[in-house]
């Protein structure tokens, strides 16, 4: 199954659109990656993506990776260290089960944009947007087969 197969380039575009909206308030970023396939362990998959994406790179440590693995029926919301020393317990559960509830009923793109409002909101509150800011990570999705 195709990236285009889980959702559409339209939503897509939404999505990244949505990212876009979300950084504009804050010094934070957010990554989307959607593959069909994970292993058993969601976060595991999740923290190497994190790696591989080298969100670690950013300079407050404040990325978040939305991963989706559609196929394997699992995913993560995986934050980096300054936003999860700062976020209250059970911040992150929220946001998943939030996704959750549009995965099952078939609107991903719908989950994923209210996720990344929620997650921008969240992150203009602790890491406002700078003066000297720049967009240090893709707001494109990241897809691998």
């Amino acid at each position: 199954m195709q990236l285009d197969d889980f959702i559409s380039i339209s939503d897509q575009r939404r999505v990244v659109d949505a990212i876009g909206d979300a950084e504009k308030k804050t010094s934070g970023e957010i990554r989307v990656h959607i593959t069909p396939k994970c292993g058993t362990d969601v976060m595991k998959a999740a923290a190497k993506t994190f790696n591989r994406l080298k969100m670690y790179k950013t300079r407050h440590r404040n990325g978040v990776l939305i991963y989706v693995a559609f196929e394997s029926r699992r995913f993560a919301i995986l934050g980096d260290a300054g936003i999860n020393g700062v976020v209250p317990e059970g911040y992150w559960e929220q946001e998943k089960d939030t996704l959750l509830e549009h995965l099952k009923a078939g609107d991903p793109a719908t989950g994923m944009c209210k996720v990344i409002a929620s997650v921008g909101e969240k992150l203009k509150t602790y890491f406002p947007i700078e003066e000297d800011d720049e967009n240090e990570l893709s707001n494109e999705i990241s897809y691998e087969d």
